[in-house]
């Protein structure tokens, strides 16, 4: 299976962890590609609607290669730390621009990664997930897990053994 991981933290701390102990655990099986929005040059959805008229988005930056990669991909994994109650601006902004090429997008399998400073039974998870439950509804997404982490300082999800081995399983039960 071809899995694209869309990697929505510009740091290297919790949500990167959850992200290698996924892929540590489904690299043998699966082709894997990770795509880090924070080092790519994507302008914003203008909501012109052109795309939907064309073959994807008519900004001349990394959207319409980055949709293909997603578009290409058998499952999508979604991960992100929690910004303001909901995901990071990084990650919104590659589902933004997917809008483009939404059609291409149906049938997925996906998963969700949430990490975020506040206990798992805080409603900003709650937030996020049904963010993506609407999404997937709409295009008849497989949700396969969505899962979310309560970690603070950079490397604690990383010392959670508990967390790693759950993370890890789920990339190799795929």
């Amino acid at each position: 299976m071809k899995i694209v991981i869309i990697n929505g933290s510009a740091r290297k701390g919790n949500t990167l962890a959850a992200i290698n102990a996924f892929i540590k655990g489904a690299s043998e099986k699966n082709k894997i590609e990770i795509i880090e929005p924070d080092k790519l040059n994507i302008a914003p959805c203008k909501g012109c609607g052109v795309c939907q008229c064309s073959k994807g988005c008519v900004d001349k930056d990394d959207t319409n290669p980055t949709i293909d990669k997603i578009a290409a991909a058998d499952m999508i994994l979604f991960a992100t730390p929690v910004y303001w109650w909901g995901m990071s601006a990084q990650l919104k902004l590659v589902i933004d621009k997917c809008y483009c090429r939404g059609l291409q997008l149906k049938n997925k399998k996906v998963g969700t990664i949430v990490v975020g400073g506040s206990p798992v039974d805080s409603i900003q998870y709650e937030l996020i997930d049904k963010q993506f439950d609407c999404m997937a509804k709409y295009l008849s997404w497989d949700m396969l897990f969505n899962k979310s982490y309560y970690a603070t300082a950079r490397d604690e999800l990383e010392k959670n053994k508990d967390s790693m081995n759950e993370l890890e399983g789920i990339g190799k039960n795929l």
